[in-house]
């Protein structure tokens, strides 16, 4: 497996007249992924039909192995590393993937994949060595009609976890799934991530001096999006910090949180290869009562692009201890623009920083920010001067905050100094209100002198 790397494994293609219903009856066949380097682990997959299941068995000719040879290499049982759904018969592109250990994604409204989920997250970030459960086995469903759900169910084994879960996925402008779970603990969890992102986030316009690349911005997601359970709309964008950064947002009975890419315009990326604009947002809604917990996001330093940094995801206030069980409801979109972008109030489009100070004047010991804001009340109010900028600081002192319409557009701006001495972390939050009434969501940010 280690010779079969990504260009080797580029060059290994499933053959589509193989491919699970490659004539129907429904419109999205099935194709398999051959072992590689970085997916080692066959899982067993098997078909539904009517009240009777069986399994697909692995064989090599399936595949097209070009020149590489490994068809020879390979034993004649190696079996599959998981599998893809594609857009149509006789179409090269899919819009859903399972494959590797408990992940998989889709392709969202503008067909372009980017940030993944997990079946489950075990002690990410935490003394304890991360555990990384797998879907060791899937049973596939065949649709009744065209217009069916594609169903999919997945039993999940781990040294610590273990489960049973249902998919049930719908294609369109977007793609929404259903995902229900039931787990039970082989051993006591410290840290149990319930409905796991995972992203990547290297620099956008609030970052610009860690970039190291020409283009403008580099980022699958740049914020996480959470609607608390009293009905706050929280915005925090996304950092590449020094190190490993964790933190945790209370909450009682979550309305829901997501990874977002808001940042749809292409001049801001200037990629014409990985198209950062099209990558979707996944949004977690859950279905039922979650109780009390909290949103952790885990943020990692990065140098590149080619390293998801961030994963993001619910914890459970009671732990998991072994022998106990948990069962869990939600549903996951894979869609923009975001499926519940606050209404009423209006939301973040853009964080920028830089010096504090006047321009042209040696600057303060701080930074500047300008904070955009879009949507609500905000789109058709012409400019005016009683909208404050309210903002705290963990550390140091607010200074020369005001709010101004932006000329030519919709939007609003808040600007302010955060001035402070040291290198140690600051957070701030900043909403904008008219007479003691918020306009906005929340923006909060966590800074790294």
């Amino acid at each position: 497996m280690q010779a079969i790397n990504f260009d080797v494994a580029q060059k290994i293609r499933f053959r589509p007249e193989f491919a699970l219903w490659a004539n129907g009856p429904g419109p999205y066949p099935v194709r398999f992924f051959n072992l590689r380097e970085t997916v080692r682990e066959p899982v067993r997959i098997n078909l539904i039909s009517g009240d009777s299941a069986r399994p697909i068995l692995y064989d090599p000719r399936y595949f097209d192995w070009g020149n590489t040879g490994f068809d020879r290499k390979l034993p004649r049982d190696a079996g599959f590393s998981g599998f893809r759904v594609m857009n149509g018969r006789n179409v090269e592109r899919d819009w859903l993937a399972f494959q590797g250990a408990s992940y998989f994604r889709s392709s969202g409204s503008d067909d372009q994949y980017g940030l993944s989920a997990r079946g489950i997250a075990v002690n990410t970030a935490t003394s304890t060595r991360e555990e990384f459960p797998i879907f060791t086995q899937f049973w596939i469903a065949e649709g009744a009609v065209p217009e069916s759900p594609v169903t999919i169910y997945a039993l999940l084994e781990g040294p610590s976890i273990t489960g049973a879960y249902k998919f049930e996925v719908r294609h369109g402008k977007g793609d929404v799934m259903d995902v229900h779970a039931e787990l039970f603990a082989r051993a006591d969890i410290e840290r149990l991530g319930v409905a796991p992102l995972t992203s990547m986030f290297w620099y956008s316009e609030a970052n610009r001096n860690q970039a190291g690349d020409w283009r403008p911005e580099i980022h699958d997601s740049d914020g996480l999006c959470m609607w608390r359970g009293n009905g706050e709309r929280i915005w925090r964008p996304l950092a590449d910090p020094p190190g490993v950064q964790v933190n945790s947002y209370m909450d009682v009975n979550p309305k829901g949180f997501g990874l977002m890419q808001r940042d749809r315009d292409f001049e801001d990326y200037q990629d014409d290869g990985a198209f950062y604009n099209k990558r979707p947002s996944v949004w977690v809604e859950p279905r039922g009562a979650w109780g009390e917990g909290a949103v952790q996001l885990v943020e990692i330093n990065t140098a590149d692009e080619i390293h998801d940094n961030i994963v993001a995801y619910w914890v459970p206030k009671t732990k998991l201890a072994a022998g106990k069980s948990l069962r869990l409801d939600y549903r996951l979109y894979w869609q923009d623009p975001e499926p519940f972008l606050p209404k009423g109030i209006a939301h973040v489009v853009a964080t920028r920083r830089g010096r504090a100070g006047i321009a042209g004047s040696q600057g303060l010991p701080g930074y500047k920010f300008a904070i955009d804001f879009e949507g609500g009340p905000l789109s058709d109010m012409p400019q005016r001067y009683d909208l404050k900028p309210i903002v705290t600081l963990s550390r140091g002192r607010v200074t020369s905050a005001y709010s101004l319409k932006v000329v030519g557009t919709r939007r609003w701006r808040a600007v302010f100094d955060a001035v402070f001495d040291g290198r140690d972390p600051v957070n701030l939050r900043c909403v904008l209100q008219q007479n003691g009434k918020p306009l906005t969501e929340t923006w909060m940010y966590q800074l790294f002198p």
